[in-house]
This record gives structure tokens, sequence and C-alpha cells, in this order.
């Protein structure tokens, strides 16, 4: 622009949505051995992508791997209109000139951090491309407005999770780029492992998270009756909490669990049926 200047970015911008470890470690209970994967996978620079059903525990398994291994991490969830220039960076006008702003993927790469992009199907098509020169041995993330080249700092990895039972044909990772990753396949936790996660991330008492595990294992058996979405781990842990909190058990499972997941009143009446099955007096 004419009587403008470019200028980098903001001070402090690279900071901007950096969660950076705490001294207490998230939560996390071990399925498997992907801390040890994931381990190894950023200690020899590889792109991972976690694969599994929503709510699951992909996002909490991240930031302790985040804690685990000392590195700052950015999180981005995805959506519809997510664009290369969102994740990298755009010019913004401001009243002294033009200012370059880096978007969240350039912050991570410049600061060695790990950068999480969750359900990265859903971004567009633009916004997948970028991120190739990450996944590879050039590690660098070309910025097209700038000219500039950015090498990955030590200590960034790419990290990318999508829930594959959800995605459309029209709307998939294309195998050009799901090979470019590591995959860690997730699930919901076993009985035992999901009541142990109640217990901890709500307080409640060990009868009522056993009957809340073995109320989703029933819902869950609905999927071939139509319902789109099963009961995660993560609508159990906000359904225990409401009850931890006072409310009657009942409502808490019709407000946590069964309002979110349908509106239609035949999978209504039979997700009641089985609280009313499930949950005793």
């Amino acid at each position: 622009m004419e009587g403008s200047s470019i200028k980098s970015s903001d001070p402090g911008s690279e900071h901007q949505g950096v969660r950076y470890p705490g001294d207490e470690a998230p939560y996390y209970l071990p399925f498997g051995h992907e801390i040890d994967v994931f381990t190894q996978c950023h200690q020899r620079s590889l792109a991972v992508m976690l694969k599994g059903p929503t709510g699951c525990g992909k996002t909490r398994f991240i930031e302790h791997m985040a804690w685990r291994l000392k590195r700052p991490l950015v999180t981005v969830s995805c959506h519809d209109d997510l664009s290369a220039a969102d994740l990298v960076g755009r010019f913004l006008i401001r009243d002294n000139g033009t200012v370059w702003q880096d978007g969240p993927l350039s912050r991570a790469v410049r600061i060695g951090a790990i950068c999480y992009l969750d359900e990265v199907v859903e971004a567009r098509q633009d916004a997948v491309v970028v991120i190739h020169p990450l996944t590879d041995y050039r590690r660098v993330l070309p910025i097209d407005k700038t000219g500039e080249l950015v090498e990955a700092a030590p200590g960034f990895q790419l990290v990318i999770s999508y829930n594959p039972g959800y995605q459309h044909v029209s709307k998939d990772l294309k195998p050009s780029t799901r090979q470019r990753f590591v995959a860690l396949d997730f699930d919901f936790p076993s009985p035992d492992r999901e009541v142990e996660i109640i217990i901890h991330e709500s307080g409640v008492e060990q009868g009522l998270a056993h009957d809340l595990v073995a109320l989703a294992g029933r819902i869950r058996g609905l999927a071939d009756r139509g319902l789109a979405e099963v009961p995660s781990s993560r609508l159990l842990v906000a359904t225990a909490r409401l009850i931890a909190n006072g409310i009657p058990p009942r409502l808490a499972c019709n407000v946590g669990l069964v309002s979110p997941l349908s509106d239609d009143p035949n999978l209504i009446a039979a997700m009641h049926d089985l609280i009313d099955a499930v949950l005793v007096d």
C-alpha cells in the first residue's frame, strides 16, 4: 500500500493462543502403548494422526503429552470456513501501517510448539495442503504473502485428529495426506477405565459411575437404530458432574445424555427406557 509500511507481527503475538505446560500433569489414563509411540514420534519429528470418535480422550491425550514432553501447545479447532490464511497468518491494516500477524500454525512452527489441528478434515482443502511441507523431511512452512520460508524450530510437531466414522466420502482425508502421518487409534475406554475416569473427573461415588457407564454401553447399542452419535466419555463426565453438584440422576441423564444426542422422539423414548432400567432409586 502506498504510504504504508509493512511490519512484523504485533509484540507478544507469538504467545497468543499458546498453552505452556504447567506444574501439574493433565489427567490421562493410558490404554496401550500410545504414550511410548507418541514420544518416539516426537523425538524423530514425525507427524501424528489421532483417529477416534468424538469425546474419547484425543485432546486430553495431546494436552498430557505436551506436558510430559515440556512443549508449548497450540490447538486449532477446525471448521468448514478454516482457510490456509487462518492457519498461516494475514496482513492487518493498522493506524501506523500494514502489519503481518502470524496465524496459530506459524506461531507453533517458530517457537517449536506442538500444533494440534482438531478435526482437520472439517477445514478447507487449501488449509490441509499448506501443512504438507511440515510433515516430511523439509519441515518448512512457506508463507506466500511475505515470501518467507519458515523452518520449524526444534520441538515442533504437527498432530491432527479426526473421527473416521463421522466423515462423508466427499469430506475425508486424501491418501496423499494420510500417508504423511503415523496413526494412533483411539476408542471409548473399557468399562473399568471409563468408571475410573468418571470418578476422577467428577467426584461421584463408584456405584453411580458404574451405572452411568452401563447406561452409556446400552445407549451406544442404539447406533444401529439411527443414533448418529453415541454418548462419549466427555458426555458421561458432564452428566456425572451435574449429579455430583446436586442435580437428580434422571434429570442429569436427560439433559446431559439424552437431549444432546437426538431430537428423534423414538430414540429419546428408547433412551429414557434405558435410564429407567439402569438407574435404581
